[in-house]
């Protein structure tokens, strides 16, 4: 069964940087693509960036272009999401998940396994 596990989380200040980490454990060779998604307080959850695995093509939200970068380490099964220039707004439990065969990055509901999220918060 596959795991996901986020990492990196915290507070940090206005201006500071993001690094997130996503550790997969188990058969993830039956998934195509993996994302990042974030859910700020009283917000509906939406969707950061994606990568494809094999492939290696991303996918950032409209929503979210403004300084995200996703990559990942297949070899070592860890997705990754970083930022400079935090604002308040960054301000969110950030979930990792993982998609398979008929899915893809920009469609949420095809998303199969989640992490149970890290909580960034920015402070001004």
């Amino acid at each position: 069964q596959v795991q996901l596990v986020e990492s990196g989380g915290g507070s940090v200040q206005a201006g500071g940087s993001l690094r997130l980490s996503c550790a997969a454990s188990g058969y993830i060779s039956n998934f195509y693509y993996m994302g990042w998604f974030r859910q700020a307080p009283g917000k509906e959850r939406e969707g950061v960036a994606c990568i494809y695995r094999a492939s290696v093509k991303t996918w950032i939200a409209d929503s979210a272009k403004n300084g995200f970068t996703i990559s990942a380490n297949n070899a070592k099964n860890t997705l990754y999401l970083e930022k400079n220039s935090l604002s308040p707004e960054d301000t969110a439990m950030y979930y990792c998940a993982a998609g398979g065969f008929g899915g893809n990055c920009r469609n949420m509901n095809t998303f199969d396994i989640w992490g149970q999220g890290t909580l960034v918060t920015v402070s001004s």
